[in-house]
């Protein structure tokens, strides 16, 4: 396959093909927090987060779930449909945790009465700031359907997902979507869902901190990173392959 280099970001490459509809992303082993104000390597980050998104990918396509995925044709690459990326964060909240407690006063672990669907501009330069309705609007980052739509899809996802990831032992905390319009206009589930862009607590373990799949383990210097991200995939695999055989 001839690839061209089109861009490069903290946590993938972005390649060009010969078909102008399709983009080849390499996920790296690099991790980043805090707006990249933290920055390390995670041993085979790349190669478990890809695995990891191919099967849940699939898995939200199986529940009706429209995504950019199309294969991966080595274990740390996916060829996906080209999008167009919306500059927003669609984050997904059903536990507090991480900046929904030190923004509110929530303590940590609060169930909350129903899922909280936040939007966050990707701006490095402004800090990723969490937007309201308005402000989506005024910046004009979404029209007022696609922001309807993006709601709907989030909540969706959080319910498929939270199924998923419950038959695996794992609670999902929060999560991060990000979204793509295609050539034809289509709104897609694009970018990854995996370790990095979810929080995910095993129900297996007791200790708040041992408990810890996911970023987290490296932001918060807890150690054994790989070993979670691993133990997820490993999961991930094993209820991926019961739900089809």
């Amino acid at each position: 396959m001839s690839c061209s280099l089109l861009y490069e970001g903290k946590a993938k490459i972005i390649y060009a093909t010969a078909d102008p509809e399709i983009v080849l992303v390499d996920f790296k082993d690099d991790a980043t927090a805090f707006n990249a104000l933290k920055r390390g390597s995670i041993n085979g980050k790349g190669a478990i987060n890809c695995q990891i998104s191919e099967k849940l990918f699939q898995y939200l396509q199986q529940c009706g779930i429209t995504t950019h995925l199309i294969d991966c044709p080595t274990l740390k690459q996916m060829r996906v449909r080209k999008v167009k990326i919306l500059p927003l964060e669609v984050v997904v909240r059903n536990i507090a945790a991480g900046s929904l407690c030190q923004q509110t006063g929530l303590p940590l672990g609060e169930i909350l009465p129903q899922p909280l669907v936040e939007f966050y501009y990707k701006n490095d330069a402004l800090g990723d700031p969490l937007l309201t309705h308005d402000r989506l609007l005024l910046l004009k980052l979404a029209t007022p359907d696609q922001i309807d739509r993006l709601i709907a899809l989030a909540l969706q996802c959080d319910r498929y997902l939270s199924e998923f990831f419950s038959n695996c032992n794992l609670t999902l905390v929060d999560f991060k979507l990000e979204f793509g319009i295609d050539s034809s206009g289509q709104l897609l589930l694009a970018d990854e869902i995996s370790p990095d862009t979810c929080r995910l607590w095993d129900n297996l373990e007791a200790d708040l901190k041992n408990r810890v799949m996911d970023k987290d383990r490296f932001r918060q210097d807890l150690g054994k990173v790989e070993n979670a991200y691993q133990q997820v995939l490993e999961r991930v695999l094993a209820q991926f392959n019961a739900m089809n055989s």
